[in-house]
This record gives C-alpha cells, sequence and structure tokens, in this order.
C-alpha cells in the first residue's frame, strides 16, 4: 500500500505543454474529493474526508460516522478510476464496517449501492470489516476503473472515525507523469477546446493495467477486474468501468485520437497483439480480446466489421510509427484475414454479410452499405500497406474487388429520393431505413463523389435531434457518439466543415460535457434521441459506460481536418496540411510521430483572410491545400524553399502547392 500516502507527499508540478490548463489528467496519482455532494444520518466533521480535510489531517481532523446507514457522497468533479484507501482513527463498538460504493453518473448514487457492470442489477459496495484504527485498502484488483461519486457508508451501530480518504488514480499506468501529453489543441471555440481535451482524457481511463481486464460475468457481489487481457504493462480498452476489453471496432476511434494526445500507443498495439494471437487459422479474427471471445472455432463470436477494423487498426498504427518491422511480421496474418472476407463478395460485387455482429446496431446483414464501405476503405488501405512491403501479389484481385464495390454499392443501394443510402437490398431491417454509420462511412471511405458526398451530409444533418445529437437509427432511437464520430469526419471530408463544428458543439459540448447527469469530463458510450440516458441494448440503464473512447471521435477529427495536420504515409515522411476552420476566427494543433513535431496554427478575417503557420520534420515532404471562397487573390508561402507568391484560380473551390519540403511555413491567403 506504498501508494495510500498524504495528498502532500505525492504531489507534482504541473505539464508545462502547450494549452496545458485544459488537461483533466491529474498531476498526482493520489486524490482526493474536493467537496461534498450529500450528507445521510449522522455524520460529524465530513469536510475531514475532502482535499481541504486532508490537508489538515495531522490535526487528527476525522469524518465520525455514528450509527446506522450513516454515509457520504464525494464529488471528485470529474470521472476518475482507481483504488480506495483512507484511515481508521477510532473505532466504537463491536463488528463494524464501512462499505465504499461508486457511480459515475449523479442518476446511481447509493449509499449501499454502485452503478452497473452486468445486465441482472446493481453491484455491491466494497466491503471493509473495521477491527480497529489503521490504514485500510483496496487492491489493484478491486479498484473501480470509472467513477465521479465516491460514497462512504457505515451499517453498523456504533461510530467509525475516518479521516485521510485517498484514491490511487490508476489510468495510463505507462506514464509517469499523466499530463505529459505530445500533443495539444486550441480553438476560437472554447466548446471545442473542452471536448478535444475531454477526448483525451477518457481514452486515458480507457488506458489500463493489463492484468486488471474485464468487467464482465462478474458477480454483482465481490466483483473485482483481474483478468490479463494482453501482454505488456497497459492495454487499451473499450470503457474504463466496462467492458475493459479489446474491441477492434473501438479502436478505430480512439486509437487516433490517443496519437494526437498522449500518443502512447504500447497500449494499442498491445490490444492488436491480443486479438491477432487468437486469429483461427482460416483467417477470421475475434469480435474481441479474451475472456469474452473463446478460442474454440466452435464457439468463436465473429463479425464482419469488427474483423475490417483490426486490419484497420493495423494501418492506423503502422501511419503513426512507420514501423515497418512491425508491418512485416503482422502482414501474414493480414492477407489470411483479407482472404477470408473477400469470399464474401458475391456476384453482385458488393460483400454479403452473414453475421450480425457489429457495434450493437440492429439489422446487420446482406448487401449492407455499412459493411461494404468499410470493406471498400480497408481494401484501398491494404493496397497502401503492401505497397511499403512491394508486395505485388494482392493488388490485381484488391484493386477489382474495391472498383466492383464501389460501382454496385452506388447502383443499388442509393436511394435518390433521401439523398441516402439504403441499409441494404435484402430488407433485413425494414426497407425505409437509412442508416447513420453505413452513410457516414459511404464518404469517410471516399466510395461517394464530392456532390454525392455533400448530399449526404446535408441530409444527415436535417436529422439531428436538438438538443441531443444525430441519431443512429439502425440502433434504434438512439444517438451513437461512435457512429457519430464518422459522421463529424464525413462533414469535413464532404467540404462542410461548419455541420460538424456544430454538432460537435451541441451533441459532445453542451448535451455530453455539460448536462448535469453527465461526469462532465468524460463520454458517454450512448444514450436516447429523447436524452433519457438508456442505451437501446442495455437493460439497465446503470450499465451504461461514462468514459468510453470510442465516444472520442472529435479528439483525433480536429487535428486531422480541422487544424489539417494529415499524415499521408508512415510516421509522416509525406504529409497533407489542409486547415477546415468551418467559421472558426483561429485553431492551433500539434502531434508527435517519431520523426518529429508536426504543428500549425490559422487565423482568419475578413479583413486579413487566411494567415498561419506550420510546421513539419526536416527530411518529409508534403503538400498544402489552402480553401478558397472567391475573393482571395494571391497566396504567399515563406518557407524552406523561399517566397512563392501564387494567383489564386478564381473557378476553383482550394488551392494547392505540393513538393513542399519539411520546415516551417508562413502562410497568407488574402
Amino acid at each position: 500500500m506504498s501508494w495510500c500516502l498524504p495528498l502532500l507527499a505525492l504531489a507534482t508540478a504541473a505539464s508545462a505543454v502547450p494549452y496545458s490548463e485544459y488537461i483533466l489528467a491529474p498531476s498526482s496519482r493520489t486524490l482526493t474529493a474536493p467537496t461534498i455532494h450529500k450528507v445521510n444520518g449522522t455524520v460529524r466533521n465530513a469536510a475531514a474526508l475532502t482535499t481541504a480535510g486532508a490537508l489538515t489531517s495531522a490535526s487528527n481532523s476525522s469524518a465520525v460516522f455514528i450509527g446506522v446507514n450513516s454515509s457520504v457522497t464525494l464529488d471528485f468533479g470529474k470521472n476518475i478510476g482507481g483504488n480506495v484507501c483512507f484511515q481508521v482513527d477510532a473505532v466504537s463498538g463491536s463488528d463494524e464496517y464501512i462499505g465504499i460504493s461508486f457511480t459515475e453518473s449523479s442518476l446511481w448514487i447509493s449509499p449501499d449501492k454502485c452503478d452497473a457492470t452486468q445486465n441482472e442489477g446493481l453491484d455491491d459496495p466494497l466491503w471493509f470489516a473495521v477491527s480497529g484504527p489503521g490504514t485500510y485498502a483496496a487492491d489493484i484488483q478491486h479498484q473501480r476503473g470509472g467513477f465521479r461519486y465516491l460514497n462512504v457508508l457505515h451499517n453498523s451501530t456504533g461510530s467509525v472515525s475516518v479521516s485521510t480518504l485517498t484514491v490511487n488514480w490508476t489510468a495510463v499506468p505507462q506514464m509517469s507523469d499523466p499530463r505529459d501529453y505530445a500533443g495539444y489543441f486550441h480553438s476560437s471555440s472554447e466548446k471545442l477546446n473542452r471536448v478535444w481535451y475531454a477526448g483525451a482524457y477518457t481514452n486515458q481511463l480507457c488506458s489500463i493495467l493489463s492484468s486488471t481486464g474485464s468487467a464482465l460475468n462478474l458477480p454483482l457481489s465481490g466483483w473485482a477486474y483481474n483478468y490479463t487481457i494482453a501482454n505488456g504493462t497497459a492495454v487499451l480498452v473499450d470503457g474504463a468501468k466496462r467492458d475493459r476489453l479489446v474491441w477492434p471496432g473501438d479502436i478505430v476511434i480512439s486509437g487516433p485520437s490517443i496519437f494526437v494526445s498522449t500518443n502512447r500507443l504500447d497500449a494499442i498495439r498491445n490490444g492488436l497483439d491480443s486479438l491477432l494471437a487468437i486469429q483461427l487459422p482460416d483467417g477470421r479474427l475475434p469480435y474481441s480480446s479474451i475472456p469474452f471471445e473463446s478460442t474454440n472455432p466452435s464457439d468463436f463470436v465473429w463479425s464482419f466489421t469488427y474483423h475490417l477494423h483490426t486490419l484497420n487498426d493495423i494501418y492506423d498504427y503502422y501511419l503513426f510509427t512507420g514501423d515497418v518491422p512491425y508491418l512485416q511480421s503482422v502482414w501474414g496474418k493480414y492477407k489470411l484475414a483479407m482472404a477470408y472476407i473477400l469470399q464474401f463478395v458475391d456476384s453482385s460485387k458488393l460483400a454479403n454479410v452473414t453475421s450480425s455482429a457489429d457495434w450493437l446496431r440492429f439489422g446487420m446483414g446482406g448487401h449492407n452499405i455499412e459493411a461494404n464501405a468499410i470493406l471498400y476503405y480497408n481494401l484501398n488501405l491494404g493496397l497502401k500497406l503492401a505497397a511499403v512491403l512491394n508486395d505485388s501479389s494482392v493488388v490485381s484481385n484488391w484493386t477489382t474487388t474495391a472498383q466492383g464495390i464501389q460501382e454496385a454499392a452506388n447502383t443499388r443501394l442509393w436511394d435518390s429520393s433521401a439523398n441516402l443510402f439504403w441499409d441494404n437490398d435484402v430488407n433485413t431491417t425494414g426497407s425505409s431505413l437509412h442508416p447513420q454509420d453505413g452513410n457516414a462511412w459511404a464518404i469517410v471511405s471516399g466510395l461517394v463523389s464530392s456532390d454525392r458526398a455533400s448530399e449526404i451530409s446535408a441530409a444527415l444533418q436535417a436529422r439531428w435531434v436538438r438538443p441531443y445529437g444525430a441519431p443512429a437509427p439502425e440502433a434504434g432511437a438512439t444517438v451513437s457518439p461512435f457512429a457519430s464520430g464518422f459522421e463529424v469526419q464525413a462533414h469535413y471530408l464532404a467540404g462542410h466543415p461548419e455541420r460538424a463544428i456544430e454538432l460537435i458543439e451541441f451533441m459532445w459540448a453542451d448535451f455530453m460535457l455539460d448536462d448535469p447527469r453527465m461526469t462532465n469530463s468524460t463520454f458517454i458510450e450512448g444514450y436516447s434521441t429523447d436524452g433519457s440516458l438508456h442505451y437501446a441494448p442495455y437493460a439497465n440503464d446503470a450499465r451504461v459506460s461514462h468514459a468510453h473512447g470510442w465516444a472520442t471521435g472529435p479528439t483525433s477529427t480536429l487535428s486531422f481536418l480541422g487544424a489539417g495536420i494529415q499524415l499521408t504515409s508512415g510516421a509522416g515522411e509525406t504529409w497533407l496540411l489542409k486547415p477546415l476552420l468551418g467559421g472558426l476566427s483561429s485553431i492551433s494543433a500539434g502531434y508527435t510521430s517519431p520523426l518529429g513535431q508536426f504543428s500549425a496554427s490559422w487565423r482568419s478575417s475578413n479583413s486579413t483572410g487566411l494567415q498561419g503557420e506550420f510546421s513539419t520534420p526536416p527530411g518529409t515532404s508534403g503538400t498544402l491545400t489552402l480553401p478558397v471562397t472567391g475573393s482571395e487573390k494571391r497566396l504567399v508561402l515563406n518557407g524552406p524553399g523561399g517566397r512563392q507568391v501564387r494567383s489564386v484560380p478564381s473557378d476553383q473551390s482550394s488551392i494547392t502547392v505540393a513538393g513542399l519540403k519539411g520546415g516551417k511555413y508562413t502562410v497568407s491567403l488574402d
């Protein structure tokens, strides 16, 4: 229990990274609650359990719990995770117990219950038999992955005096300083700034000690996070409270957002390795990690889309690291997995999906637009990886298949009356369904023309349910931050950044951060279109995760597509600078690859036009593309190649300068 120390002993200096005032990660792993949310029964001097009380512990200030059902609910002010420790100073009576319960949302605060990890009910508290003065602490397996509120309950007839209650914050165990971010973001929208950093913090809570995985199928009493789900110190999982498993679909969102913020990719690689380790000999990749997934082929749970997401995660890991030896080591498994998936492409030139497993949406099957758009995307990424490894054996098949999917999807699945794609062509979920996921992915994957992308973007915007978000009708009356993360990307890629910004501001900032039922610091797994915190796939509302990495899409999207800093080959050896301000007056971002720092800062006004600076590592090369509105006359670019002045074409929506060397540049477009 070496971590169970007074607060002053473990305080550390705050990180000096840019805009560190927005970072939600603590400066010490030993936390105390700043405020009390509620007191029940008879408790004297409850304030002794707060931060102020901890600082006066030397004067023997204690909270005294007297009689049955005396309790204090502490509010940490944000979602945290870790194991609890407290000091008992005095005990009066026999058979005295202290119970500790946890909850993420204020909806589920209870003296004698936690929120839920299972559908069957609420989790029981951790009970401590208090026999006398001393230090009492939960072990690492009895940490709670996500909670904002911690309840201290005394249920015995005597009295117990408690002081110095702390929580050992256990997230991102591979980071010696949790505030040591490698990336940053800032804009003229305070809402976007808060969302970017809340996304980064959410993913920190979802990066856990590898031996503390799996919150599924636990008993409601005696629950413990005690399953080793990956090798290495840390692993990226879906949610902090639950499932605490590796899900490749979640990593498609959370992985890029980790890269642009903390850049601690070891947790991602450990998760990928855990999935690849249980690939079946026929090529099937698992839906999730063990122990959810069986290694017995007859019990193996397979998902068409999550199979592809594992391959997409491999591409992202290579893109962010440039790690060619790693890519070579997994290339055989990658090609085997691709060969397995391509057998589902039939005479229609589309894949016919036979597995219903996906992100808990309904009706997956048939010639599904989401599945086929992701397959189209994956084939094109696979061709890029094949080129890196000089493997020409797959080029013809993958190219032809991708072309066939693009042609067939646009012909067979497009509904011109709605300007959206049908879910599929076999009516598995109703002929009127136009899914959010498939239509967003049609743009993200490049499956559609720019005109059709713009039509889809407008149609998706028209369905927004204010003030709650973008609906995912393929999952019922549901708002999915996961599917909406792809919609945000889609609006940017369709040339409508103002729509992406508007959606982020009212869905992620106004509702998902500021609603009093939320943690005000991390992002929820899903909820209903009427604003209730009910997620359709779950029978138990208290089970919903309020720190879910798949809800953090805006963090990477604002860096890649808002500030426009995009890597186009491994580690950013080549890059694209393409900012889309979408009405913002300023936006800045930066992140780091093994080649060095990438950063950009842009300002826009009617009087000065677009002004900016960007920097890329020496030895790299890339392209600058800037949007134009028709009023600009010239582009002035100063950098390693000297000064360039170019006239702005009056008949184009952008101006591009290619062949730029890595280095520092200033830009003026007026």
